[in-house]
């Protein structure tokens, strides 16, 4: 099958999926074999409280000021494509919540370019792409992209530092790529030498706790993964049952739950495949993260096994655990006080270090073991767009320093993916405790991106693997189907080595 062949036939089985005319595990198993990868339907669905970044601080929107030298670089620039205009088919991100509904406007005036935003669930996301790039129409002009969909388009849009080297008269004054956090570079824009797009999201696991329930039992942080575990069994003898020791995202068959069992297993020095290639998760390494998670789980409310993040992020917003390891999108909703019974009560750290870790050379297909299980997104352009120079201002003007700051500080629960965006005073300044899109966990979000970030292998069965495969078995096993962690391990080591077999 040739490339133009695989881009229609990929184009078809997502538009069936879609519409319903296919079912999700054969949705996975055909997507993953032309080269989608698992989270194409996986983490970037993260929707704690409605949406991700859901809400916007009215009174943080009415503080925003574009400095003098970027207005005028952009009228001056965009010139020639006033009346252009640039389209994008989101998720429901922090990024694209805060530019569509409190962002745009500024950067049209200044253009006079018109931005169409179309925030979709993330399947028709990329239903809209792949028919896009199968058509070669250039609906689109922009396209943002999943960390798993990178390898499938790469050959699709157009690498941004190439293009701001080749049009100097469109290149953003002080847009400066390095300053965009390496480990992101690497784990979410790069593929194959080629650069697919500018870091544009980063959801990520963290540890959070409720201090005023640590300062009452006398806890400290965990620093091990032994000391997260007493801990969440002290809150549990102490509190429970109005307040659970922590809480999880485990509902069977749902790809949340494969994302907290990656955590555990690389925290127990663990990986998901060996060197070899073949499913290592049933190695002694992989059982004892079982046990610990079964330990774990006595100190989790019973619902836990019907809940995906959502679920998960409400619990704790509902003052139902003490503590948790999830992904710091959550924090800003948490100290929303109109929304959270938990407002200025959470802080938040790095994750807990891992018993041992194992290298990329000591795992199979790149995974990188990491107790800071990763999901993130680019923002790219399309090579078949008809306003390839207007998208590339907008794509600058989107993930520019300033309009990060911006996105950060109106609430929408991002983590930045710029390293001035940390260190900004505007963002500090929004480091308090008990205000709707609070910035006082993105230390421990920063320092989790640089020193603790996980991320999953990647190889074209990994899709039906980790949407399918593993937390359905998983599930079945927190179900009572089998009767042992090494049981329910070696049942998905052959599941797994024979997908890939096959």
């Amino acid at each position: 099958m040739n490339n133009g062949d695989r881009k229609l036939y990929l184009a078809s089985v997502v538009d069936r999926y879609v519409r319903g005319q296919i079912d999700r595990r054969a949705f996975l198993r055909t997507a993953g074999k032309l080269g989608l990868g698992a989270g194409m339907l996986g983490v970037s669905s993260l929707v704690p409280f409605g949406g991700r970044g859901g809400f916007i601080s009215p009174a943080a929107a009415q503080t925003i000021q574009y400095s003098d030298d970027m207005t005028a670089w952009l009228k001056e620039t965009a010139k020639p494509f006033a009346g252009q205009t640039v389209r994008l088919a989101t998720e429901s991100t922090p990024p694209s919540n805060a530019i569509n509904s409190a962002l745009k406007p500024y950067f049209e005036e200044a253009t006079g370019i018109k931005v169409e935003i179309e925030v979709l669930p993330l399947e028709q996301v990329l239903q809209k792409l792949t028919l896009d790039v199968a058509s070669g129409l250039g609906t689109y002009d922009l396209y943002y992209l999943d960390q798993s969909w990178m390898a499938s388009f790469s050959g699709d849009v157009i690498d941004p530092r190439e293009k701001y080297a080749a049009k100097p008269d469109l290149a953003m004054p002080n847009y400066n790529f390095d300053d965009f956090l390496p480990a992101l570079v690497d784990g979410i824009s790069m593929y194959d030498g080629i650069m697919v797009g500018v870091p544009y999201d980063i959801p990520i696991f963290i540890q959070m706790y409720r201090k005023d329930v640590y300062d009452e039992l006398g806890l400290k942080v965990p620093a091990t993964m032994g000391e997260f575990l007493a801990n969440a069994q002290a809150i549990q003898k102490a509190k429970g049952p109005s307040i659970y020791g922590t809480t999880g995202q485990m509902k069977s068959g749902h790809y949340s739950l494969e994302c907290d069992w990656t955590a555990w297993l690389w925290g127990h020095g663990g990986s998901v495949f060996g060197p070899d290639g073949k499913f290592a998760g049933n190695d002694d390494q992989g059982l004892a993260a079982i046990a610990y998670w079964q330990k774990l789980k006595e100190n989790m409310p019973s619902g836990v096994t019907s809940w995906t993040w959502d679920g998960q992020g409400q619990s704790v917003g509902q003052g139902l655990a003490g503590q948790v390891l999830s992904w710091g999108e959550f924090f800003p909703s948490w100290d929303n006080p109109e929304s959270s019974k938990v407002s200025g009560l959470m802080e938040a750290a790095v994750p807990p270090k891992a018993d041992a870790l194992r290298t990329v050379s000591e795992t199979g297909y790149g995974e990188i073991p990491g107790v800071g299980h990763q999901g993130g997104s680019s923002l790219a352009v399309s090579k078949y767009s008809k306003s390839q120079d207007a998208a590339w201002l907008f794509a600058q003007w989107a993930t520019a320093q300033e309009t990060q700051v911006y996105i950060t500080v109106l609430g929408g629960g991002t983590g930045p993916t710029r390293s001035s965006v940390y260190d900004d005073a505007r963002v500090k300044a929004n480091a308090k405790p008990g205000i709707a899109g609070t910035t006082r966990h993105l230390d421990a979000v920063r320092e989790t991106i640089a020193n603790h970030m996980g991320s999953e292998p990647d190889l074209p069965e990994w899709a039906e693997i980790s949407n399918d495969t593993i937390p359905v078995e998983l599930g079945r096993f927190w179900a009572g189907e089998y009767d042992s962690p090494k049981a329910v391990m070696d049942s998905i080591k052959d599941k797994v080595d024979g997908i890939i077999a096959g």
